[in-house]
């Protein structure tokens, strides 16, 4: 049986709002409409609009209010940010900029920063050998300088978590140990969730923002998300659980050598 795959976003974002455990942890997401860009705006000052079926951070916009103004807007897609002196002037250029496929209007979560960079976290749950879900690596994407989203696809900077959480954690009087576990248990929760949902899932990949108060935001999942990031680690142990995982359940086929994306990425090439 093939790897089953969901690419709608809006599809895996309501079986999470289903959920009463999870959906305090999803930031408010709903179909993309000019009355609900303007009412989000009014209640978040920051929202992204991304397209309900997309990869590798490709298609996400950001707006915001501009503080101190009741009319002014900011838009930023890739290093180009935009401002504007009015909702519908901004609305304008943001049609033109979008591409013409169903989108989603997502609150915007603050997330931490390293160096004024933003960052996030890849969860990754796969089924193991004995078939429970199970999270096999965590992983922080530092945000390019001059870009909004965080993936290594788009100049984000692969990190291990302990380094971007460590000064935050300390402050905050927690330890790095169990921040690790509280997102391993978050990471089993959504694949537990989404796999009664959608029978047939072998792995996910969270993306989770963690807001100032380190709160976890759950702010998408890929069901089909890249393992090779993880050899990015200096442990390469994670790497070789999670395609031990995924050749078990075929992904990988066994007795084979990894691909030439594998081996370029393992040489450290982009």
């Amino acid at each position: 049986m093939p790897i089953r795959r969901i690419s709608s976003k809006w599809a895996k974002t309501e079986a999470l709002l289903a959920s009463t455990e999870l959906r305090g942890l999803v930031p408010d997401t709903r179909p993309f409409e000019p009355d609900t860009v303007r009412d989000m705006l009014d209640e978040y000052g920051m929202i992204y609009v991304k397209p309900v079926n997309g990869t590798f951070g490709n298609g996400v916009i950001r707006l915001a209010k501009t503080i101190g103004s009741d009319d002014g807007y900011t838009l930023q897609a890739g290093e180009k940010q935009i401002s504007f002196p009015s909702f519908d002037d901004m609305y304008d250029a943001l049609l033109k900029l979008k591409r013409p496929r169903p989108y989603l209007s997502q609150q915007g979560i603050e997330l931490l920063k390293q160096d004024g960079r933003r960052f996030d976290f890849r969860v990754m749950v796969q089924v193991s050998p004995t078939g429970q879900w199970e999270t096999t690596g965590i992983i922080g994407r530092l945000a390019h300088p001059r870009k909004i989203v965080t993936n290594y696809h788009a100049g984000g900077t692969p990190l291990p978590m302990e380094t971007l959480m460590k000064a935050h954690l300390e402050k905050a009087g927690r330890t790095s140990r169990g921040y690790r576990l509280e997102l391993s248990r978050l990471g089993v929760d959504v694949a537990s969730v989404l796999g009664k949902r959608f029978p047939g899932l072998k792995e996910i990949g969270i993306d989770v923002a963690v807001d100032t108060e380190l709160k976890p935001w759950i702010l998408e999942v890929n069901t089909l998300p890249d393992p090779y990031i993880f050899l990015r680690l200096p442990d390469r142990s994670v790497y070789r659980r999670i395609r031990k995982y995924a050749t078990a359940y075929g992904r990988f086929r066994r007795g084979t050598r990894a691909s030439a994306n594998f081996r370029r990425r393992r040489a450290g090439k982009r």
